[in-house]
């Protein structure tokens, strides 16, 4: 086992590789700025929790594809659970502009809208991942990716804002 200033070093070389990847998936289960960032304290805190277990099976970023987004479908379950006395605007344009990007803040809405794991697979399958990576961070088949994506593409098409 590392010692501890090598396992830290290790974590923080791991975060500093991995960083878009985190706060991508945060970003897709977020309805703003602050939630996105909570969510990706969340995903480092579960991250660091599975450091010493991590064995290398699957790549790197196949690991941190799946905390990510289990951490964050977990706590897009626990929010609706939860009644919000303040509900979030989403029309709030988050990260960029809006009159300069328009149809990635109505993308971004309409993927708000479907279920959690739908999100997940988009973002993936957004990131450009080969469908058998996808398959591996979702825990299903290639073929269930295919058939799930050409739906979700429909199933967007049919949403409104």
């Amino acid at each position: 086992m590392k010692n501890k200033e090598e396992k830290e070093r290790a974590f923080e070389q791991l975060v500093e590789r991995q960083r878009q990847t985190i706060y991508s998936v945060c970003y897709l289960f977020a309805n703003e700025r602050q939630e996105a960032d909570d969510l990706a304290q969340e995903v480092l805190i579960r991250l660091w929790q599975g450091f010493d277990s991590f064995r290398g099976q699957s790549s790197e970023k196949t690991w941190v594809y799946r905390v990510a987004l289990n951490t964050c479908i977990s706590a897009d379950r626990h929010s609706r659970r939860r009644p919000d006395s303040n509900p979030l605007d989403v029309d709030v344009d988050l990260f960029a502009d809006e009159e300069q990007c328009p149809a990635a803040s109505r993308l971004h809405r309409r993927i708000g809208k479907l279920h959690p794991f739908d999100r997940a697979l988009i973002l993936l399958w957004l990131e450009d991942l080969p469908y058998d990576e996808i398959a591996a961070i979702m825990g299903i088949s290639v073929d269930n990716v295919s058939v799930r994506l050409v739906r979700i593409r429909e199933k967007l098409k049919k949403i409104t804002d």
